[in-house]
């Protein structure tokens, strides 16, 4: 990210588990459903539901791509997040910080 983050404080970021994923999708790479939902401790319901909020506000994007490991028609599912998810968050923990030192 290249110049100077202004703080803004975000609340479709704000949510708990919003903020978790997105602070573990900020690291810049694209994650599989099972190994975010995984990492988070979160129930498949419950990440699909954050997700969508998420993707609705042009946070993460989503793409699905059929396993060559499985025989069924069931796809993976990959997540990332945006460029203006990345501002958002950004300057969402920009605000954070402004607010934790008073």
């Amino acid at each position: 990210m290249t110049g100077e983050v202004v703080p803004a404080f975000d609340e479709v970021v704000h949510a708990p588990a919003r903020l978790r994923i997105a602070g573990v999708l900020r690291r810049g790479t694209e994650l599989e459903f099972a190994v975010l939902r995984d990492t988070l401790g979160l129930t498949d319901t419950s990440l699909s539901k954050h997700l969508r909020v998420l993707t609705d506000a042009g946070y993460v994007s989503v793409r699905k791509e059929r396993s060559p490991a499985r025989a069924d028609a069931r796809r993976l599912t990959w997540v990332t997040l945006t460029p203006d998810g990345r501002r958002a968050v950004e300057a969402h923990l920009a605000a954070l910080a402004e607010i934790a030192r008073g």
